[in-house]
């Protein structure tokens, strides 16, 4: 008897999964959203030196950063946290924060109810056009619960 079944877990290997290679970091899907019902999804990020994430919250969503290799600065209203390789900083909703890397690094990050690799796709497909469209940026990141202001 001939077993068909899919199996009910998934393997990545290094330096594998969907890729995003941005100007200021480059992004590997490792668990996409679509695999654990949108509850979570875990993206490698590997920052490039002079990387900077503008200061953000989500109203749902819980970011779980690991420090693979590096440092990387997490400021909050006013508190910059340097962490180093095997630090894990957790943010849950509503909390302001912003995110440098001097030198560069890596980071494994678990996205707690949120589609962070949907909107990794959604932006993958966008023109510089629409980037430099500030009503159709803003009204993206809020589909995807990431808020500015």
């Amino acid at each position: 008897m001939t077993n068909n079944k899919k199996p009910a877990f998934s393997w990545v290997k290094n330096g594998e999964g969907k890729d995003y290679d941005y100007s200021q970091d480059h992004l590997y899907v490792k668990v996409p959203s679509s695999a654990t019902n949108g509850e979570l999804a875990i993206v490698e990020d590997t920052l490039k030196p002079g990387f900077f994430l503008a200061r953000h919250h989500h109203k749902k969503m819980t970011e779980i950063f690991f420090v693979v290799e590096g440092q990387v600065q997490f400021i909050f209203d006013g508190k910059t946290i340097t962490t180093d390789k095997g630090d894990t900083i957790s943010v849950p909703p509503n909390t302001w924060h912003a995110a440098k890397s001097t030198n560069g690094g890596k980071m494994l990050t678990i996205f707690k109810n949120g589609r962070f690799d949907v909107y990794l796709e959604r932006l993958s497909k966008m023109t510089k056009a629409d980037f430099k469209n500030k009503k159709l940026m803003k009204r993206v990141s809020h589909e995807f619960d990431i808020y500015n202001e």
